[in-house]
């Protein structure tokens, strides 16, 4: 199991692909791991080289002591690609993960060849939403809150078709670190870059989910309007796009990187 070590900091990854092959890089939404893209690493692998990482707090990373950030969570990414050495990437961020590919996209513009921004937004819920998430999380734990995340991850009629997809991430996200799940709220909740979006420069894909309750269609509008080299798609899922409308998320990714 493939490790980088960074100012204190254990980061899990997989990378896969040609050697040669231009990085297409993933990042995982709140509460789950670099599991989530299995479907997009098997069709991409073959053209780029896959980079998947479990952010902090989650999976096999390592589990923070105290709240983070979304900047912490962006300069990880920086460290995990200057300890393999990747000088730019192809940046594909879901949720949480739109949020760091947004702190990328205006910090670290030189280190991203492009940017996608899935099922995200500039500004997610409200601060009293979130503190009485990590209240429940803390004194509940994770299995508390896991059929509630399902029904805002997943339409009804993708639960009532693929129950076993449903059923594994639900598995998924039980398991998470309970510490690791809070302090990555804080940096949900503490996140705002509605004033900076015009900063992202990069060419930049933005993915709704017609269905989406926590990202809304308008928040990817409002990001899409805000970012002046973006494109903007909304396909037929609820938060997880990536895995319920799989292969129209693949083929917007694919053709936009084209």
């Amino acid at each position: 199991m493939p490790f980088v070590e960074t100012q204190n900091l254990r980061i899990h990854y997989v990378l896969d692909g040609p050697a040669s092959a231009p990085v297409l890089m993933f990042s995982n939404s709140l509460g789950t791991t670099l599991a989530m893209w299995e479907n997009q690493a098997s069709v991409f692998q073959g053209k780029f080289r896959v980079l998947r990482y479990d952010t902090r707090g989650h999976a096999n990373s390592s589990v923070p002591s105290a709240p983070c950030s979304v900047e912490q969570l962006g300069q990880d990414v920086v460290s995990l690609l200057d300890a393999l050495g990747l000088e730019k990437v192809h940046f594909c961020g879901l949720s949480i993960g739109g949020m760091i590919g947004m702190w990328l996209g205006s910090n670290a513009p030189s280190r991203l060849l492009s940017l996608t921004l899935s099922n995200t937004a500039a500004k997610i819920g409200t601060t009293e939403m979130w503190n009485t998430r990590i209240e429940t999380v803390r004194k509940s734990g994770m299995k508390s809150i896991a059929p509630g995340v399902m029904e805002r991850w997943f339409t009804p009629d993708f639960r009532a078709k693929r129950p076993a997809a449903v059923a594994e991430m639900q598995e998924i996200v039980e398991a998470t670190s309970p510490e690791g799940y809070v302090a990555c709220c804080a940096a949900v909740r503490d996140f705002d870059f509605r004033e900076r979006l015009q900063m992202i420069r990069v060419p930049a894909l933005i993915i709704s989910g017609a269905h989406d309750p926590a990202t809304t269609p308008s928040d990817g509008r409002f990001l899409s309007e805000r970012i002046a080299n973006s494109r903007y798609c909304e396909l037929n899922a609820a938060h997880l796009s990536n895995i319920e409308d799989r292969e129209q998320f693949n083929s917007a990714l694919s053709n936009f990187l084209v």
